[in-house]
């Protein structure tokens, strides 16, 4: 699926609310690492939201099969 972990780092300009900016360095935090964390679940969140959406005939028409016909391997099921 995504895999982001190989991926160069690529510097980039973000508005951020100025406060939560300096609460954060107060605290410690690396913030370009927790955006990029965000950003990843985020990005796969809707990836995901995405696909099925694209994939949600195809999904629809598989589950009816299965409900119709059974799935693959029913019949030499031993459980």
């Amino acid at each position: 699926m995504l895999n982001f972990d190989a991926a160069p780092k690529k510097a980039t300009n973000l508005t951020l609310n100025a406060k939560v900016l300096d609460v954060a360095r107060e605290l410690g935090m690396n913030v370009s690492q927790t955006v990029d964390a965000l950003l990843q679940e985020e990005v796969r969140r809707r990836y995901r939201e995405k696909w099925r959406a694209d994939n949600k005939d195809a999904i629809a028409a598989y589950n009816e099969r299965v409900k119709r016909d059974g799935a693959f391997g029913d019949d030499v099921r031993s459980f």
